[in-house]
């Protein structure tokens, strides 16, 4: 179930850092559009791509496992097919974050529930960017 608008509006001020899974920095693409916002509202992104060595000027972990601190929320640019081993990866993490975020277009049931399991808040089908401007009122 999707969190209120307040229950959202109070983990967003929780959060201060976010592993952006599937991130790239690549002219037009959504992903590239809400990591500069969410680093310009002040948020510390760890990119997460398999590939990718830098994105924003920052430096790119191939996996959430790779991440060199604990965040409060992994934020989801995969296929709806990808979620459930990404949530086990966070599972295996020592320090789990508090948010589980499946951008717009995207929801999983399985990974919905191991999220659910473990008391990860899980929001799914939603951009974290319009939902950020919408609840804080940013222009």
């Amino acid at each position: 179930m999707q969190p209120t608008n307040d229950a959202l509006r109070e983990l967003l001020q929780k959060v201060r850092s976010i592993a952006i899974v599937g991130a790239k920095d690549a002219p037009g693409q959504p992903v590239a559009h809400v990591g500069e916002y969410l680093i310009n509202a002040g948020f510390t992104v760890f990119p997460v791509h398999p590939v990718r060595q830098e994105v924003w000027g920052l430096p790119a972990y191939r996996s959430i496992g790779e991440l060199p601190e604990p965040v409060d929320m992994i934020n989801l640019f995969r296929a709806a097919e990808y979620c459930p081993s990404h949530a086990r990866e966070v599972l295996a993490l020592p320090r789990k974050p508090f948010v589980f975020w499946m951008q717009l277009g995207i929801s999983n049931p399985e990974a919905t529930q191991l999220m659910e399991e473990v008391n990860i808040a899980v929001v799914q089908n939603a951009c974290l960017m319009v939902e950020h401007r919408r609840l804080f009122e940013v222009r």
